[in-house]
């Protein structure tokens, strides 16, 4: 399918077909392209949960309300974000970092790009991960207002703004997963309404991961998909400058 199409088949399904099974692997590629997507700085700060256990899927249906794509769906997939692992991801881009340097950058330029490389991964991206009950957030913002006095900075640096900016990311990923979904033929469906504390437990996640989306999986019914897409006028969305 061509992208226009792929974007034209895709719609939250509410209700699948429970005499079609979709295939696990197709669905574990389509994880897999999701990690193609883009992450702030590469942190890569998420991890996907593919549930395809019937009595782990009942689970999920309870934690999902009672939602009817969530009670006839054939697999689920629940992106989270693993803000917590912030520590060994900028090691393990910055070692990846170092050694695509090494390789291809020009001998005159790889001294300075390899500092520049552990500047940012080992000092600027520890100031902007470290937590301590908001305190260092508070910091952080204080000190980027009088930075800003004399140049341009970026300003969202509390800990809730780092949570964003983690749940972004992953949500980036998220839609990319939708997309290779959509691409198999599978339809999906995300659901906003769920009890995260219920699904951390379903799926033995630590209590300081984040919930970014629960996705249901099967092949749409009859009546699945509630109506015509609707969307507002696009000179809603769209402005020149």
């Amino acid at each position: 399918m061509s992208l226009e199409q792929i974007l034209e088949h895709r719609r939250a399904v509410r209700r699948y077909d429970p005499d079609k099974e979709l295939d696990t692997e197709k669905v574990r590629e389509c994880i897999r392209l999701a990690t193609l997507a883009p992450t702030s700085s590469n942190m890569q700060l998420w991890e996907a949960y593919h549930i395809t256990d019937k009595e782990k899927l009942g689970e999920m249906a309870k934690a999902c309300l009672g939602q009817g794509s969530a009670r006839t769906c054939k697999q689920m997939v629940v992106f989270v974000t693993r803000q917590d692992r912030w520590k060994s991801h900028a090691q393990a881009v910055l070692k990846a970092g170092i050694e695509e340097i090494e390789q291809n950058s020009p001998e005159d330029r790889k001294a300075h790009r390899i500092m520049l490389q552990k500047q940012y991964y080992g000092k600027l991206i520890p100031m902007s991960y470290k937590r301590c009950f908001g305190l260092l957030g508070l910091f952080r913002k204080a000190l980027v207002q009088i930075i800003g006095l004399f140049r341009p900075i970026v300003r969202q640096v509390t800990e809730a703004d780092e949570r964003t900016v983690v749940q972004k990311s992953c949500a980036l990923a998220a839609q990319t997963f939708l997309l290779a979904m959509s691409e198999q033929g599978y339809d999906t469906c995300p659901l906003e309404g769920f009890d995260s504390l219920l699904v951390k437990r379903a799926l033995g996640l630590p209590h300081n991961c984040g919930i970014n989306m629960v996705i249901t999986c099967g092949i749409r019914t009859a009546g699945g998909v509630r109506g015509d897409r609707f969307r507002l006028p696009f000179d809603e969305f769209y402005h020149r400058l």
